[in-house]
């Protein structure tokens, strides 16, 4: 590895539990001569930050030493104002849902959204994978009709215009599917927006955006989706969760019922599950046994 001066030891050495394996190529892209910029920026990449979220870790924690006068190597950054993050309330926020979304079932039909939402799940999105749009949008109107009288918010994944039409609670997107979004239809709908990150630089890109909720992920292993980021951990979660506390949060990626404890202690207010239920011998008694876990911790 890389030697790494003083400055950016004493960072690495002080966040072993933020780091991911790395594959010992430090060279670093530097855009600032600052000296603690510079150092930052080598020691997140070489705790595996991915370059990045490195630029935005090393600004930030330049931003910090100016702020506080101080350089303190086990202080990581997490004040919004050293990332450029503006303060609430904000004239492009879109319509709240509640802080805390407890656990949030993804579901993979509307069979599925109206079986968790009768066993109590308060949140549950429908992510329905087909090359059918008349199928997608018979889903969609399906899972709106299941879930009512139950309490419980749906989100459906990726289809806003369907899911606003249908009158859904809201949409979750990926990163991916923001370029291509109406995002101002969606705002001015009422309609919750819930955004996908892994890493830094997609939760900055999401708070720009101000939506009704964040998820971060994935923290675990997964095999349900390809990820192009690695499990990003509890360590990386806790971190995350410090920097945008001012948002609902779903932490997501291989969570289950064995998870639950270090994932809620990253200070998060809700946990997305899908193999954990959809999976499970008895899904109505394991959602019960997850929801109470979520609640116990609340």
């Amino acid at each position: 590895m890389t030697t790494l001066n003083p400055q950016a030891q004493a960072i690495f050495d002080a966040h072993q539990d933020l780091a991911l394996p790395t594959d010992g190529a430090l060279a670093a892209v530097f855009t600032h001569e600052a000296p603690m910029y510079r150092a930052a920026k080598q020691a997140c990449l070489a705790l595996g930050f991915i370059e990045i979220d490195a630029e935005c870790l090393a600004r930030a924690w330049h931003m910090q030493v100016e702020r506080t006068g101080q350089f303190k190597p086990e202080d990581w950054p997490d004040s919004p104002a050293d990332f450029g993050m503006h303060a609430f309330p904000r004239d492009n926020a879109f319509a709240p849902c509640p802080h805390k979304l407890g656990l949030c079932a993804v579901l993979p039909d509307a069979a599925w959204v109206g079986r968790m939402a009768q066993a109590g799940v308060p949140t549950v999105q429908l992510r329905f994978k087909s090359d059918d749009p008349a199928a997608i949008k018979r889903e969609i109107q399906a899972s709106v009709q299941a879930v009512q009288g139950t309490g419980a918010l749906l989100f459906i994944n990726d289809h806003w215009q369907l899911a606003m039409e249908a009158g859904a609670y809201g949409v979750h997107l990926g990163q991916e599917d923001l370029d291509l979004a109406d995002l101002e239809r969606i705002r001015t709908s009422g309609l919750r927006l819930g955004l996908s990150s892994h890493g830094y630089a997609e939760m900055l890109r999401a708070n720009a955006l101000s939506p009704s909720y964040i998820a971060m992920g994935a923290v675990f292993a997964t095999t349900l989706k390809r990820m192009m980021t690695a499990p990003q951990g509890t360590g990386r979660l806790r971190a995350y969760a410090r920097l945008m506390a001012h948002y609902p949060l779903v932490a997501i990626g291989g969570i289950d019922a064995s998870h639950l404890p270090a994932v809620l202690a990253s200070g998060v207010g809700s946990v997305a599950v899908v193999r954990a239920l959809v999976a499970a011998p008895q899904p109505e008694e394991m959602a019960a046994q997850l929801q109470a876990a979520i609640s116990s911790a609340a």
